[in-house]
């Protein structure tokens, strides 16, 4: 089963309205803090993420300072948002790339950002975007689950439902409409308990028709 185009704006629109004021909700004052913090979001919530910036970031918040640090240091600090060793040594490795090779400036190209350690397409998506106001789509677990759901996506991978959504999104909405998904995927389209009865798309919506057909 597929959506109209008509049907795509619509779901745009109501998304739209419903979440007028979406942003990141990862907090951070840079492009370096940005990356950073979502580096640290892989497998983690945003609130966990922005407790652990909040203490890290007054002491660290450019990469030569982050390299005054021994690695076991920067693990205890961030041990609570899960995989701390990976994200460690991969958020080390990048500072030293930063100072080394960008003057410690964040580069703001994605096929640039994708070279950093640590760094995937999603996180390349979400820098590009939030920090310098370039459209992108950042398909994480919630723009995932929910563009497939409704069906602005029909793909079994990040990869091919990126390219759904850069397809059927206006260019001049893929950063706001990224948002309004996450948005919706915490808020109502829950991965095991999806709240459907109150949920204003369900008209349109391809697993609620899948699903009380």
């Amino acid at each position: 089963m597929k959506i109209s185009n008509e049907e795509k704006k619509k779901v745009l629109n109501i998304l739209k309205k419903l979440y007028p004021k979406a942003k990141s909700e990862l907090n951070f004052n840079t492009p370096f803090e940005l990356l950073i913090a979502t580096i640290l979001s892989a497998q983690c919530t945003d609130v966990r993420v922005n407790k652990i910036t909040k203490k890290l970031f007054k002491n660290y918040n450019e990469p030569k300072k982050f390299l005054s640090m021994k690695r076991k240091e920067l693990e205890d600090i961030i041990r609570s948002c899960g995989f701390y060793k990976n994200k460690s040594k991969n958020i080390l490795k990048t500072c030293e790339i930063l100072v080394n090779e960008y003057d410690s400036k964040v580069p703001d190209t994605r096929k640039e950002l994708i070279k950093l350690p640590g760094v995937g397409r999603k996180t390349a998506n979400v820098v590009i975007s939030n920090a310098f106001n370039k459209d992108a789509i950042a398909v994480d677990t919630h723009v995932f689950r929910v563009s497939n759901r409704i069906g602005l996506a029909n793909s079994k991978n990040v990869e091919d439902t990126e390219r759904d959504l850069m397809k059927n999104i206006p260019k001049i909405d893929w950063s706001d409409a990224h948002h309004w998904l996450i948005f919706h995927g915490r808020r109502v389209c829950k991965a095991r308990k999806p709240k459907c009865e109150e949920c204003p798309l369900t008209e349109l919506c391809i697993f609620y028709k899948d699903n009380n057909s």
